[in-house]
């Protein structure tokens, strides 16, 4: 799970902002290692086993739809020839990312795709889902909001795109019963949260894992988070799992 493809001003900003650079430097490492991307339709299918997938594979996604995978990603995933799935705030598109205005120190705001970035990215692998209307905690809002904002927001894709929209991700990858719930009276299929660690074939489809990435974070971090499934990709974690692992042997 990647946000804003760019450069961060600040140290909040840089959480979730990765350098252009550094972005590519993933990809790369990520194809050495023998990995490769596979689209939103395989994994899901993968997921209700009715196909299989090559060792290695991973779904890339965008929350957010910043114009800096229109800009940054979209060039090296095209020359890896690897498919990925943006998440867009539908009432937001062609405009910028309002919901952060209160919580970036610098009270910045950067632009989002817009129609002819969309049209333009659906010719190149890319696949576009929900992150709902504008982008609110969905476990504050009334029944009637949760609703407009989950139900409204694949209206709005559909229209956009002419396709069925399936698939949501948690705006903040907050959710609870309630939220999961209308989710699923909304129409959606399967929904994306925050939690890291590993999708099996059983995991509730409501509740799909995904890995964090922070624009902190190197190839060999990137690739430990992989391993590990887990959102530290520290060398501490590496410390912790395999000390671990000895103690189990020794019986401690």
């Amino acid at each position: 799970m990647y946000h804003r493809i760019g450069t961060a001003h600040n140290e909040w900003e840089s959480r979730y902002c990765i350098p252009p650079e550094q972005f590519a430097r993933h990809m790369q490492h990520l194809a050495k290692r023998g990995m490769r991307a596979c689209s939103l339709a395989d994994f899901i299918a993968w997921l209700d086993r009715k196909q299989t997938l090559p060792e290695g594979s991973f779904l890339l996604t965008f929350d957010d739809g910043f114009m800096g995978v229109y800009e940054h990603a979209a060039p090296v995933l095209q020359e890896l020839n690897w498919p990925a799935t943006v998440f867009l705030v539908s009432k937001l598109i062609g405009k910028r990312d309002d919901w952060c205005q209160s919580q970036n120190p610098s009270g910045a705001t950067f632009p989002l795709l817009a129609r002819e970035h969309i049209n333009t990215l659906r010719n190149s692998g890319f696949t576009f889902q929900s992150h709902t209307r504008l982008h609110p905690d969905l476990t504050t809002l009334s029944d009637d909001d949760l609703i407009a904002e989950l139900a409204g927001s694949r209206q709005d894709l559909e229209d956009l795109l002419g396709e069925q929209v399936h698939y949501l991700a948690y705006p903040y990858g907050r959710l609870d019963e309630r939220v999961l719930d209308s989710t699923r009276a909304a129409g959606y299929t399967a929904a994306f949260s925050t939690q890291p660690g590993f999708n099996r074939h059983d995991v509730n489809h409501f509740r799909i894992r995904r890995l964090d990435i922070f624009g902190t974070d190197t190839a060999t971090m990137l690739a430990r988070k992989i391993f590990f499934g887990s959102n530290d990709g520290s060398w501490q974690q590496t410390w912790r799992y395999y000390k671990g692992r000895v103690a189990d042997k020794l019986g401690r």
